[in-house]
C-alpha cells in the first residue's frame, strides 16, 4: 500500500489549524491565556494523537470563574 506523503502533509496541516481553533475556543473558557492554549494546540496537533490528548485535557478542565464577581466592596 502506497502512502502519499503530500496528502498526509496536507491533512496534518489542516488538522493542526482546526485543532488550534478548537483549542483557542476552549481556552477562552478554560484558561486565562487562550492564545497560548491555541498555539499549543496547533503545535501539539502536528502529531495528531498529541493534539487529541490536549483537546481532551482542555475539555475535562474546569471553567475559569469570572473574577469580577469575586471582588467585594
Amino acid at each position: 500500500m502506497n502512502i502519499n506523503a503530500t496528502l498526509y502533509g496536507q491533512f496534518v496541516i489542516i488538522f493542526a489549524l482546526i485543532m488550534g481553533a478548537f483549542c483557542y475556543y476552549l481556552g477562552r473558557r478554560k484558561t486565562q491565556t487562550p492564545v497560548l492554549a491555541g498555539l499549543l494546540g496547533v503545535v501539539l496537533s502536528l502529531i495528531p494523537i498529541f493534539g487529541l490528548v490536549y483537546l481532551v485535557v482542555l475539555v475535562l478542565k474546569k471553567d475559569v470563574g469570572s473574577t469580577s464577581a469575586a471582588v467585594s466592596e
